[in-house]
């Protein structure tokens, strides 16, 4: 009787991460309208982006289940199409704007999450050339981000791509995960240091050089702002009309181009809390994944990637990127024929043989 009741165990340890998701969602949407009570704030944008996480989230772990290499090569191919058609506008765009900023960095953020889901897929794929024409179109996502001019996508979605080459030969991906988790936090620690002015000149003044004076600008701004009400912010969708440097920018689109400084600015330092926590719950959902560790490792580096992109740009600021990254977090973490029972061994503790003899004797009495 021993063996059945270590497998129900390890069923209920799985549900862990499902529930932190939904903790953290919930909070993330009541949080919004907490900070925009008594404002004359938007917190739709924010409720926006936690249905399409959630939707994605969802529709993933569907797919996963059913169809786990069709649905990711499905999700890569509609995620290069959209990051391609991006140059003409993209669905979940700032309205009413001559220019329309902030396609760059979703298009490259549409080509990580492409490159994410081709690297699943092949990780995923049993024959052999259907896993090397998955890798193939992965380095395509990448020779695309560099057509279209995105040095940054292309980098990334090569990086995801050497990411999951490198996880064939590691068996366990919490390492792994835990070194994606603290290159994102060396990166918005960078951020908020270029911020600040805090790091050392000739770093800040070749990060600048990166960055543009501009966006270095809307971050002082935002980090302003996050002083003047550190708790609640100033309130979901207010930063453009409250940002000076946004307003004097031609064509800004309202935000200052970084998810955490945002969050603060917006919805003070319980929203960066909630933005950190939403990121853990997808890493940690990886973790706990019942998939093999190249699929956790190929989607854990697309998300970061995702994360690095959105702490220096307006990636989060597009349905279609929020729902893409729910997307591919849903198919990682997936219960897949075939795999599912494979992961459900790897948290459930081991039997030996006299273990299920005895088992089998007590079933027979």
């Amino acid at each position: 009787m021993a063996a059945p009741d270590g497998r129900s165990a390890a069923r209920e340890r799985g549900r862990a991460p499902d529930v932190i998701g939904v903790v953290v969602l919930s909070a993330c949407a009541v949080w919004s309208l907490i900070s925009a009570a008594g404002r004359e704030a938007r917190p739709e944008g924010v409720l926006l982006a936690v249905f399409a996480i959630a939707a994605g989230y969802a529709c993933g772990r569907i797919c996963g289940t059913l169809l786990p290499v069709a649905t990711a090569s499905a999700a890569a191919l509609a995620a290069l199409g959209l990051a391609i058609a991006s140059r003409q506008g993209m669905p979940g765009a700032t309205a009413g704007t001559a220019t329309q900023p902030g396609h760059t960095g979703a298009a490259a953020a549409l080509l990580v999450l492409s490159a994410g889901a081709a690297c699943c897929a092949a990780s995923a794929a049993r024959p052999l050339p259907l896993r090397l024409a998955l890798r193939l179109l992965a380095l395509a996502v990448a020779c695309t981000a560099l057509a279209l001019g995105s040095v940054a996508g292309f980098a990334a979605a090569l990086g995801v791509l050497l990411c999951s080459l490198a996880a064939v030969r590691m068996r366990r991906p919490a390492l792994g995960l835990a070194g994606l988790a603290l290159a994102t936090a060396l990166v918005v620690t960078a951020s908020w240091g270029v911020a600040e002015d805090a790091l050392p000149e000739g770093l800040t003044a070749s990060l600048e050089g990166q960055l543009t004076h501009n966006r270095v600008a809307l971050w002082q701004d935002a980090l302003a702002l996050a002083e003047d009400d550190p708790l609640r912010g100033a309130g979901p969708g207010r930063f453009g009309e409250l940002s000076a440097t946004a307003q004097q920018s031609l064509g800004s689109d309202g935000k200052p181009h970084s998810a955490t400084l945002q969050q603060a600015a917006e919805q003070g330092v319980v929203g960066v809390a909630l933005l950190g926590a939403a990121f853990g719950w997808l890493l940690y959902g990886l973790g706990r994944s019942p998939r093999s560790s190249p699929v956790v490792l190929s989607a854990g580096a697309a998300l970061t990637a995702l994360a690095v992109l959105a702490s220096v740009g307006n990636a989060l600021s597009f349905t279609p990127v929020t729902a893409g990254a729910g997307l591919l977090a849903g198919l990682a973490t997936a219960r897949a024929a075939g795999e599912g029972s494979m992961g459900l061994r790897a948290h459930a503790p081991r039997h030996t043989d006299a273990d299920e003899g005895a088992a089998a004797d007590s079933r027979m009495v």
